[in-house]
Formats: C-alpha cells, sequence, structure tokens
C-alpha cells in the first residue's frame, strides 16, 4: 500500500511539474537521444551510486514536497496519512524506505495536537517493522521512536499501554551491541548500533511515559534499569 501511494505520488508530480522543488526529479532528467546514439550502458561504481543516493535524499522533506500541492503539510488528514508513512517502516528498498523515514519524521514535527489521536493506528506498524528482526528496520523504527514520545503532549504516556507489544523484539536485541576490540565502533558514531538505540528509546520512554513507564518496562525487560531512579 506504501509503495502504491508512493508511485501514484511520483506520477502526480511528474504531470504536475514539480518546478524543482523535489530533489528526486533531477535524477533522469534532460532530453533523451536517438535510438541509435545510445551508448551501451554501463553499470555504475559502487560510490558513484552511493553519491546518487544521497544526492535524492539530501534536502528532501515532505513539507517541500507538498509545496507542489494543494494541501499544506499541517493541514493533512494525520489518521490517514501518519499510519500510512509508519507502514513504509517495513520498507527496505530505496527510495522508499527513504521517503517513509523522512515523511514520518517531517509529520511528528508539524503534527502538534494532531499526533496524540492517531496512536493506537501506529501500534501495529510499530509492531509488524520490530517483528522483521531486521537490524537496519529496527534501528530506523527506534529512531522514529524516540521522536515519537517527544512529538506532543502526552504522546509518551498514550504508549505505556502498548509496552506489551512493542517491547519484545526489543528484549531480545538489547544486549546485543557490537564488541569491536580495540577497533574503532563507527556504528556507535553512526547511531547504527542496535543495544545502544534501545537503551536510548527505553530512556526516553520512562522519561515521558510518567510515573507507570518504569513498571511496565521492567515487567517486558527485566535487565533494564531506571535512567531516573538510579
Amino acid at each position: 500500500m506504501f509503495v502504491c501511494f508512493f508511485q501514484s505520488v511520483f506520477c502526480f508530480l511528474s504531470v504536475a511539474g514539480a518546478g524543482g522543488e523535489m530533489v528526486v526529479e533531477k535524477a533522469g532528467s534532460g532530453p533523451s537521444k536517438p535510438v541509435g546514439d545510445r551508448c551501451p550502458q554501463q553499470q555504475e561504481p559502487l560510490g558513484h551510486a552511493k553519491k546518487s543516493k544521497q544526492q535524492v535524499s539530501d534536502g528532501f522533506t515532505v513539507k517541500a514536497m507538498m509545496k507542489n500541492t494543494v494541501v499544506e503539510i499541517e493541514k493533512l488528514d494525520y489518521h490517514y496519512y501518519l499510519p500510512l508513512f509508519f507502514d513504509g517502516l517495513c520498507e527496505m528498498t530505496f527510495p522508499y524506505e527513504f521517503f517513509a523515514r523522512q515523511g514520518i519524521h517531517d509529520m511528528l514535527e508539524h503534527g502538534g495536537n494532531k499526533i496524540l489521536p492517531v496512536i493506537p493506528q501506529l501500534i501495529i506498524p510499530i509492531k509488524n517493522a520490530l517483528s522483521l528482526r531486521n537490524r537496519q528496520v529496527i534501528c530506523i523504527t527506534l529512531k522514529v521512536l524516540q521522536h515519537l514520545v517527544v512529538s506532543a503532549d502526552m504522546v509518551g504516556e498514550a504508549l505505556v499501554p502498548y509496552y506489551r507489544q512493542i517491547l519484545p523484539v526489543l528484549n531480545i536485541f538489547k544486549n546485543m551491541n557490537v564488541n569491536s576490540g580495540d577497533g574503532i565502533d563507527y556504528s556507535q558514531q553512526k547511531r547504527e548500533n542496535i543495544g545502544d538505540l534501545i537503551q536510548e528509546t527505553l530512556e526516553a520512554f520512562e522519561r515521558c511515559g510518567g510515573e507507570t513507564a518504569y513498571i511496565n518496562i521492567k515487567y517486558m525487560i527485566p535487565t533494564y534499569q531506571s535512567c531516573i531512579l538510579n
């Protein structure tokens, strides 16, 4: 559903003429050559492919994309679009995984009091993403959860009843830190160390979840130590 949604968005923007707002539209631009003048297609070097991917990512936000449409991001129907973006957390293919991640952060940034009523609709997409047990997906989902709990008032408290659906997978991966010996663990610099991200997320849950947050976290993850009481 998420992929189909963004394919339709791309079609709309290509017809409407984005006018350069979206960085994505820069890829593949220019007049097409006649068949006889086309050079044999060469495989892109790995470094160039990563650079192209970064160019697509840099500067893109859903807010910028919405400038090409009638509706501003603050006026979107959050009951429809926010769960749709959360469904995209399961995506592992570029650019869909990037659009899902960026869309979530943009909507959380501008959602305000529209976010809290949508929390029950976000639990299943979050659980589905964590249940994949894919390290990349889990790391992205954890960063989204950290943003979610601070995105609006009472969101942290609203998540407490759903800890039993969210935390079991985190209990499995909690102690999976990379032991690089005397080497350098670059995953910590990139915030991709899954054990550290889980600890950060649990601490954010406790700080924002109210008085009962720690008890409920401790019930699901017995090895967790309070960041407030200690």
